[in-house]
């Protein structure tokens, strides 16, 4: 009889340690299957349910979105300054050589110095023009371009504005009497260089005095500058 209860106590408590070990094993295999699950669901930055690696990446979108609208910003910011620059350099690239074609040349003789003539251009055109250089005179029956007086070079390219003008003096003949070969001319074209100081174009017919003016091998020309009193000394 003892010996019939020990067995059944020792099978009781056999079957216990089993459950308690069943129960042990279902605890540990639920702990791990926790711990290989995604992540909590948080709250983004942006309202939106996201897990916590996600936040990272939503973090990443935010700071991408973020640069995205600062490039945006940074090129509507560009834009302006581009317009800006633009502006600038549409004005940059809005100023034209000056020709014939915007502008109106003008010759007179003046009193003093003597044997000068003065020529004037004048922008009649809607858009600043640059006066490269100095003008290639061809006067009536002359065999070559006067030369220029490298004195008068300005330090910058001569620029008119819409209405400006802008100024080239003329040493007709030698007040001397030095120069040789002279002779009365009563035609005068005025040839414009671009920016490659090149002379373009057919030229500009000018209009002389009727009597026309007399020149001779001392026939030399100014740059074109912004000052009448510059080119003339």
């Amino acid at each position: 009889m003892s010996n019939t209860v020990f067995r059944r106590r020792t099978a009781l408590l056999t079957a216990t340690f089993a459950a308690a070990a069943s129960l042990a094993l279902t605890a540990c295999g639920t702990s791990q299957d926790t711990g290989t699950k995604s992540p909590p669901t948080v709250a983004a930055d942006n309202g939106i349910s996201s897990t916590a690696t996600p936040k990272t990446d939503a973090g990443n979108t935010k700071a991408e979105a973020s640069g995205t609208d600062a490039a945006v910003t940074s090129k509507s910011g560009g834009g302006s300054t581009t317009a800006k620059g633009s502006s600038g350099s549409n004005s940059t690239s809005s100023i034209v050589t000056c020709t014939g074609a915007n502008t109106k040349v003008t010759a007179q003789t003046v009193s003093r110095p003597l044997n000068h003539l003065l020529l004037t251009v004048k922008n009649t055109g809607s858009k600043t023009c640059y006066l490269y250089g100095y003008p290639a005179l061809n006067f009536q029956d002359a065999q070559s371009v006067p030369p220029v007086d490298e004195d008068t070079q300005p330090q910058a390219v001569t620029t008119l504005s819409p209405g400006q003008s802008g100024y080239a003096g003329v040493l007709l003949a030698a007040a001397d009497g030095s120069g040789s070969g002279g002779y009365t001319a009563k035609t005068l074209s005025v040839i414009f260089q671009n920016r490659a100081l090149d002379f373009v174009g057919s030229g500009v017919k000018v209009a002389l005095p009727s009597k026309g003016v007399y020149v001779d091998s001392s026939l030399t020309t100014s740059y074109w500058l912004t000052n009448p009193s510059d080119a003339l000394n």
